[in-house]
């Protein structure tokens, strides 16, 4: 049997990127399951809180993986954007504990621009990803 071409693509694409290109994945991969349950919205369906829930809780993890990774002193971002980091991190807690607690699809809106600018500067881009 032979591998879907598509999937083979995206694995050979993982092993080469760099750290931040996988950061920056990572990170429009949460905005776009984001935006997914955004334009979805409908909560009175079977599903809809799941998708819900299992966006914002993908979302979290990745944001807990560069909390990790902040806190230790090794790291070697300056400790202003670290500290910076850390604060947006914490607010991407908060904010996803409110969604959770009291959804609505406009709270969604400021995750996904979080992750879409934090990637587009890991990117070198300027400006808002599209």
């Amino acid at each position: 049997m032979y591998a879907n071409p598509l999937n083979v693509y995206h694995k050979t694409a993982k092993n080469t990127m760099s750290g931040r290109e996988l950061e920056a994945d990572a990170l429009t991969g949460a905005a776009m399951k984001l935006r997914k349950v955004q334009a979805d919205w409908d909560l009175e369906c079977d599903d809809g809180y799941t998708a819900l829930a299992g966006a914002v809780q993908h979302n979290q993890r990745l944001w807990s993986i560069f909390q990790a990774d902040l806190a230790k002193k090794e790291n070697a971002l300056p400790v202003k954007l670290r500290e910076q980091l850390l604060s947006i991190s914490l607010y991407i807690d908060r904010q996803s504990i409110d969604i959770l607690a009291y959804p609505a699809p406009d709270k969604i809106t400021s995750l996904i621009d979080i992750n879409l600018a934090i990637a587009a500067g890991l990117r070198g881009v300027s400006g808002r990803p599209a």
